[in-house]
């Protein structure tokens, strides 16, 4: 029975369904209708979560793409609404729908306006977003792309701090500036191939020439670049992060970012292996200067959410470094990171968004001493801030790890660089940690506050627990991505040796590639 539903295709409507709904909420500004829309969008997600378990219960690791749905969508241009998941999106889609009921939770009581809108947004970035990780058409895969940034844009822009408008142009403007060399790329390697089917154009371009694989690789580094985000198109997450509503912060730390690292794994990579080998170099010192720029620079910072966003750009950059390296190790290691970053980074905003509903301030020097009056929020924090640096038995610890071991035989001076990273991420998340909790008050409104509730902690318990389980057993992940991994890195490595073929025979007459691409 299960077998038959089209479980992903429920993935995306349920939430976008339930969008719609919350909009028709009558009373928009009534405290019955903000209650209904909060109830009605916490439902939503929940459902939507346990649908993503059931997909994920019934996915076979070595079965490839699974629960793929097709069907026609513009047949003049063979674009089709094509979607499925592999080892690599699969868990992506998990922790979307993971987080997205938390979001809700964390902002029950701090988001009091305009909050069937809020909801609605919420849900609906919840959809485009899963949609993104399923798409296997390359059209459809960019319309998710785009249309995500709508809900994005008016979280920040309406529910944000002060200085919301211009941290959402910037968001806006950055994504989007990416995103249209993105579409280009699309568009040049439709007519080369006559189909935007993601599973098979990767073998009708491994013949491309290297020029061509080069615009196409820096076409779609320019959209995935800024998502991730690199050195130096990073500056857009730091506003974003600090003018961002709590869990604004926590769903593109835990999410959107990791969409750079999945659009590398699926375009870059399979669709111009000879250029992603041509720039790994390139790839390693901007993931070593992102890695040692942004810690140095969290240092720096007095504002607690500045100073989390820093360490997200640094802990992003393990990401590109494992992704490059091409091992299976690194691979492996890269996407770990994906997922253990979304997860931590999550909780440390969420953790921030605690305090700062309480005294109203990101300034750092206005904390201190919040161990007495909040022990329980002090063991929650000391745990997400040991996870971040990559404490061994915890989920961090797993990703960092097998990217070093994996991309030390390939980029020696950049894993060295991602070493010294790991040690400066634990020297600024420790301070911080000690500068926040222990010492004298900065105020004493702090001797008086109410420590972390039930409603908190429920949303803080689910990522607890995968703190621990996938640090202690990691195999859980790593046995449903490796298949999937060593597939994309496969594509590589036979580009390569495409190139080389082409190169040795380049005397003997053949076929022209755009012909086989058609079937004639």
């Amino acid at each position: 029975m299960i077998d038959q539903l089209p479980l992903l295709s429920m993935l995306i409507a349920l939430p976008f369904i339930g969008s719609l709904l919350t909009l028709m909420i009558k009373h928009d500004n009534s405290a019955i209708a903000a209650a209904n829309a909060r109830m009605l969008g916490l439902l939503v997600s929940l459902g939507t979560l346990g649908l993503a378990i059931v997909t994920w219960l019934r996915f076979e690791p070595m079965g490839g793409y699974q629960f793929a749905e097709r069907y026609s969508w513009i047949p003049p241009l063979g674009a089709e609404y094509f979607i499925a998941v592999d080892g690599i999106s699969l868990p992506l889609i998990l922790l979307t729908a993971l987080l997205t009921p938390l979001c809700l939770l964390i902002s029950w009581t701090s988001i009091t306006d305009r909050v069937k809108q809020f909801v609605a947004a919420f849900l609906m970035l919840e959809a485009l977003v899963i949609g993104v990780f399923c798409a296997l058409d390359g059209l459809l895969f960019y319309i998710f792309w785009e249309a995500m940034l709508i809900p994005m844009f008016l979280i920040i822009g309406i529910w944000g701090g002060e200085q919301r408008v211009y941290a959402t142009l910037k968001f806006f403007l950055y994504t989007f500036a990416g995103s249209v060399l993105m579409l280009i790329a699309l568009i040049y390697l439709y007519l080369q191939t006559g189909t935007f089917d993601l599973t098979v154009m990767p073998t009708m371009v491994q013949d491309l020439p290297l020029t061509a694989q080069q615009f196409l690789f820096l076409a779609f580094l320019a959209a995935f670049a800024v998502k991730i985000p690199m050195w130096p198109v990073h500056t857009w997450l730091p506003d974003a992060h600090v003018q961002a509503p709590t869990a604004g912060s926590v769903i593109l730390a835990g999410v959107l970012l990791k969409m750079g690292g999945y659009g590398l794994l699926r375009f870059s990579l399979p669709l111009a292996p000879d250029a992603s080998v041509y720039f790994a170099p390139l790839m390693f010192a901007l993931s070593a200067i992102a890695i040692i720029y942004a810690s140095l620079v969290a240092f720096a910072q007095t504002d607690i959410k500045k100073l989390i966003a820093y360490s997200s750009v640094a802990h992003m950059g393990f990401v590109t470094l494992g992704i490059f390296a091409g091992t299976t190790e690194s691979a492996q290691g890269a996407v770990m990171q994906m997922i253990n970053h979304g997860i931590v980074s999550a909780a440390l905003f969420m953790v921030i968004g605690v305090v700062y509903e309480r005294l109203h301030t990101r300034d750092l020097a206005k904390y201190g001493g919040l161990t007495k009056p909040m022990p329980v929020f002090a063991a929650v924090f000391m745990i997400f801030m040991l996870a971040s640096v990559g404490l061994p038995g915890t989920n961090s610890f797993v990703g960092e790890f097998l990217v070093l071991v994996g991309s030390y035989p390939v980029a020696q001076l950049a894993t060295v660089c991602a070493a010294l990273g790991v040690v400066l991420g634990a020297l600024y998340m420790l301070w911080l940690y000690r500068k926040m909790m222990f010492g004298t008050p900065a105020r004493k409104a702090i001797e008086k506050l109410a420590d972390i509730n039930k409603r908190e902690l429920i949303a803080f318990a689910p990522l607890l627990v995968l703190v621990f389980v996938l640090g202690l057993f990691p195999n859980m992940l790593l046995k449903v991505t490796e298949p999937s991994v060593d597939r994309v890195l496969a594509m590589v490595e036979l580009g390569q040796t495409t190139q080389n073929l082409s190169a040795d025979t380049a005397d003997i007459p053949r076929h022209s590639h755009k012909e086989d691409a058609h079937g004639h």
